[in-house]
């Protein structure tokens, strides 16, 4: 288990957020929760808290009000195997109020940034071949979803 937990803070939305996360993530759940009692200061009953799990990442949090914002300073990196894997979390994320950006990134429907990265960018874009890992890079600045195939096809010089 990992010393370092990262902790979120939603606006009265955490439950709904849980809820999401385990319908994306195959291998997500949760933990536990805590609720609100009768002193407040949140309606009772409601979530307090909550601890889950995501690709085997532990995170901790809070359901705070508006006070505090999510933002790009702080992202997620999906490692995926396949363009297979984009689709599907660039699917999910983006859906239902998400936003896609550039360069791989999206916003869940939570305010929370993903980088939705294939393996095959790590190989294109800092491959042994610095001309190939320049075109690698110069395609990837110019997608927004990554697709596999054009970052080879950009490393081949094709």
């Amino acid at each position: 288990m990992s010393k370092i937990t990262p902790s979120l803070w939603f606006d009265n939305n955490l439950e709904e957020a849980m809820d999401f996360y385990v319908s994306v993530f195959p291998d997500a759940r949760i933990h536990g929760v805590t609720r609100y009692g009768e002193t407040g200061p949140g309606k009772p009953g409601s979530v307090m808290t909550g601890d889950f799990e995501i690709m085997g990442q532990r995170f901790n949090a809070i359901n705070g009000g508006p006070e505090f914002k999510f933002s790009e300073a702080v992202s997620f990196i999906i490692d995926c195997k396949d363009q297979a894997e984009v689709d599907y979390y660039w699917t999910k994320l983006t859906s239902d109020g998400g936003a896609d950006s550039y360069c791989g990134w999206v916003k869940d429907k939570f305010g929370l940034s993903w980088q939705i990265i294939p393996q095959a960018l790590y190989r294109t874009v800092t491959g042994s071949d610095p001309a190939g890992a320049q075109r690698a890079t110069e395609a990837m600045l110019k997608m927004r979803k990554l697709i596999v195939a054009d970052l080879e096809k950009a490393y081949a010089g094709q």
